[in-house]
């Protein structure tokens, strides 16, 4: 694994790095959120509220909105601050999505909401701690693409492999913002540009920029093929957890990643961290030299290392044509992007 990566996969340029495809490329096009109905997503818990406590919390359908405006707004409608409303996942705005949110009303009762034109109330129940980021285990997705233009078999065929093998577990297009923003304004200020004014800012154009990287180093794994194999050095990830163990530390390690129950990782740039070792090491070191004043950039602000899983599995698939329709249904598990399965499907575009 001494090869060099590609410079086209290592560009330490302005746009966010390239995401080659796995299995060989789309197999057609269609049109993606004609209307937000088109794109509906679910929260799988792994909570349910108690019926009682300090907090509420809500189960809210909201339709072309994002989720942080929605948590201001409740804070607003309930006189609260920001802080003291809380959720477990960024949703999409332009879509249907059902997602819950909690409200810190100690000693006070159920606000009277009002509720405005693209929200409504699915549930109610209080509950004793705070809705944290992460609680959910996943996001059930139901999407209806338009003007489709693919051979029904082609089709067929690359939704039974991704079934089977899932997909390279990238970071999708709503991570770097708009134009790649994200990205691009974040990497003009950790290499000396101007600092960003607000918190929530200055959040999203460091993930924007640890996206990126991490994307910059699965895509190397693709380019060679082991986005879902071992490699000597490799740090481990069994599926749905966060912890990490040594490949080399266990002589099964190959066999459980072929068999789904682990996965390889690849790193999200910080200071500290469980480091790869051997040829994994190797590969990401040469496709991160390429921005190592980002690298050294985000440690010196003092964010710990972390790993990410490089092979994305895509469960309870199943898909429908009708005309120039497809509907496809499946299961992601929490931080994945839907937009990193259609990628390896099909060309999407705007209406």
């Amino acid at each position: 694994m001494s090869e060099a990566p590609s410079d086209a996969l290592n560009d330490p340029g302005e746009r966010p790095p390239a995401t080659p495809h796995a299995h060989g490329g789309p197999v057609g096009e269609a049109v993606l959120r004609a209307e937000p109905a088109d794109f509906q997503v679910d929260e799988i818990m792994t909570v349910e509220p108690e019926g009682e406590g300090e907090h509420l919390w809500l189960e809210i359908e909201k339709t072309d909105w994002n989720t942080e405006d929605v948590a201001l707004w409740l804070a607003k409608a309930a006189g609260l601050h920001r802080l003291s409303v809380g959720y477990s996942g960024l949703k999409d705005r332009r879509a249907v999505t059902r997602q819950w949110f909690s409200l810190h009303l100690p000693g006070k009762p159920d606000p009277d909401f009002h509720w405005p034109a693209g929200l409504r109330p699915l549930r109610a129940a209080r509950h004793r701690r705070k809705l944290n980021r992460g609680t959910h285990r996943g996001n059930a997705f139901r999407l209806r693409l338009r003007e489709l233009a693919a051979d029904p078999d082609a089709l067929t065929s690359r939704l039974e492999r991704i079934a089977a093998e899932g997909v390279p577990n990238y970071f999708g297009e709503q991570r770097f913002g708009r134009d790649g923003a994200n990205w691009t304004r974040g990497r003009a200020w950790l290499l000396g540009g101007e600092a960003p004014r607000k918190r929530p800012l200055r959040n999203f154009w460091l993930s924007g920029v640890r996206s990126g990287l991490f994307n910059a180093v699965l895509a190397e794994r693709v380019r060679r093929d082991v986005w879902r194999r071992v490699l000597d050095g490799d740090l481990l990830q069994p599926d749905g957890s966060r912890g990490l163990f040594v490949a080399d530390d266990d002589r099964d390690a190959g066999e459980r990643v072929r068999a789904g129950t682990v996965h390889p990782t690849a790193p999200l740039p910080g200071r500290t961290g469980m480091a790869s070792s051997g040829a994994c090491r190797q590969l990401e070191e040469a496709v991160l030299a390429g921005h190592a004043p980002l690298v050294e950039a985000l440690a010196e602000l003092g964010l710990d290392a972390e790993r990410r899983a490089t092979r994305l599995p895509v469960t309870a698939l199943e898909w429908q044509c009708a005309g120039d329709t497809l509907e496809l249904a499946f299961r992601l598990p929490t931080g994945a992007f839907a937009t990193a399965v259609l990628a390896e499907v099909l060309t999407t575009r705007a209406p």
